[in-house]
């Protein structure tokens, strides 16, 4: 028998390489793959060439999606062959949650098929795969059965890091396809959060993004020693991660209208540590669209919750998400977008033509827009956005605000990240800055980005 120390103890080191489409959940989620694989010998490769394990950790968001996996896997297939069979194939994702059969059946290069709710069943289907027995598809949901089975602690690369706390969504709007991907809301126990926000910040993480697909709808029972205060919303919860040592940036992506309760408004009013950044999507500005898309929220009702945002936090920057194109859209419901856009000043948004993803209403709905009307109506929407975002950079310019930066720049010297309202930041003559907080005059801006220098000693973040 081997020593425990022997190198005959030791797991080879074997080549894992994700390629990671779509939301920051799956960002999240392909970290947490790592994760679950390092106890198996597998650590992060540069290329599917160097790898012994190519997992596509897929999304069903974006149109052609399922075509653009099969043609990656169809490159997959070839260097396969080139190893003799030796390459191990998974997909993961909402891709694979929603046609893992197809995938199955159409690419047999294919080796293992796991859902978003099942990716912690990796190890035990690659012992299946070696013994050549059992089922290499996996798509149950089972998030608290997922989330109990992860690490307990993670390897983190930089002073950011995701921390999941709710996933699924119960909205059921008409063009989606997360409920039938993620399955139902489901929101993480506030012990098993906090402890995972306290191991990043002994990690270094001074910033913690709280992510869920509709993840202001978090809630849940807050712990034993302040149980007389009834149920926690999102907010509670951040004002509980924020009294963590070395937290000091919070933000979370993605919120609902429906969701946005005061608690969490006023969070944004009493927590120095929570951005003063709110991605809310709206995705028209006609309430007869919203009603077609089941939004469960108006026109009116989304402006209100700005205008409270902005009363909270008068600085707040906010961010959106838009389609256009919806089936049965007028050039009057486009319009009314269009107004919306105006009234609010976004400060950045995502805009795209819809496309319909199968197995959804929308999909089935007549009177489907032409797409030369989708285009112009998009190209339209862009410009009055970029706009807004130029209008916003430019007025933080002669400001001075807390930049964490990531990242060396192209240039020798040069060092991005970015604000507290999420704009790229770019500082020349800061090598020293990467993984830091620090503070920084701002002295020219584009729509995408922003100049600044340096105006205080870098700190480690």
């Amino acid at each position: 028998m081997a020593d425990a120390k022997s190198p005959e103890s030791i797991p080879k080191t074997k080549g894992l390489f994700i390629k990671t489409y779509g939301c920051q959940m799956n960002v999240y989620d392909s970290e947490r793959m790592r994760d679950v694989l390092k106890p198996l010998g597998y650590s992060p490769v540069d290329s599917p060439e160097q790898a012994d394990l190519v997992v596509l950790n897929t999304c069903h968001i974006r149109e052609k999606a399922t075509e653009k996996m099969f043609s990656e896997l169809g490159r997959l297939r070839d260097l396969k062959k080139d190893t003799g069979g030796a390459l191990r194939i998974a997909v993961a994702g909402c891709v694979a949650q929603a046609e893992g059969d197809e995938i199955m059946r159409r690419q047999p290069a294919v080796d293992m098929v796991v859902g978003p709710q099942a990716y912690h069943r990796l190890p035990e289907m690659i012992a299946r795969l070696a013994r050549k027995t059992g089922d290499m598809l996996e798509t149950d949901f089972a998030a608290d059965e997922k989330f109990d089975a992860l690490p307990k602690t993670r390897e983190v690369d930089g002073p950011s890091a995701f921390l999941a706390v709710q996933e699924g969504c119960d909205k059921f709007c008409s063009f989606c396809v997360v409920p039938y991907t993620r399955g139902a809301e489901y929101s993480r126990g506030v012990d098993a959060i906090v402890a995972e926000a306290r191991e990043l910040a002994r990690q270094g993480v001074s910033e913690i993004v709280l992510l869920g697909q509709n993840v202001n709808a978090w809630h849940g029972a807050p712990p034993a020693h302040d149980a007389g205060a009834g149920e926690w919303g999102l907010g509670s919860l951040i004002r509980h991660i924020a009294k963590l040592g070395g937290v000091e940036r919070i933000r979370y992506t993605t919120s609902h209208p429906s969701d946005m309760t005061d608690d969490l408004i006023e969070a944004h009013r009493d927590i120095e540590q929570l951005a003063p950044f709110l991605h809310l999507p709206v995705q028209a500005g006609s309430d007869r669209i919203l009603k077609a898309m089941n939004r469960k929220h108006t026109a009116e009702g989304y402006l209100r919750i700005i205008e409270r945002a902005r009363q909270a936090r008068p600085d707040i920057a906010i961010a959106s998400d838009f389609i256009v194109g919806f089936p049965g859209e007028t050039d009057r419901d486009f319009e009314d977008t269009l107004a919306l856009v105006k009234a609010v000043g976004f400060a950045q948004a995502y805009s795209f033509k819809y496309s319909p993803r199968p197995g959804t209403p929308a999909a089935g709905m007549q009177l489907q827009v032409e797409e030369a009307v989708k285009d112009e109506r998009l190209a339209r929407l862009q410009r009055l956005l970029n706009d807004q975002a130029q209008a916003f950079n430019d007025a933080t310019i002669g400001r001075r605000v807390k930049v964490l930066f990531s990242r060396q720049g192209r240039r020798q010297g040069q060092a991005l990240g970015y604000s507290p309202y999420m704009q790229s930041v770019h500082v020349d003559d800061a090598a020293r800055a990467p993984n830091s907080m620090a503070e920084v005059e701002i002295l020219g801006a584009t729509m995408s980005s922003l100049k600044g220098r340096l105006v205080e000693a870098v700190v480690p973040a």
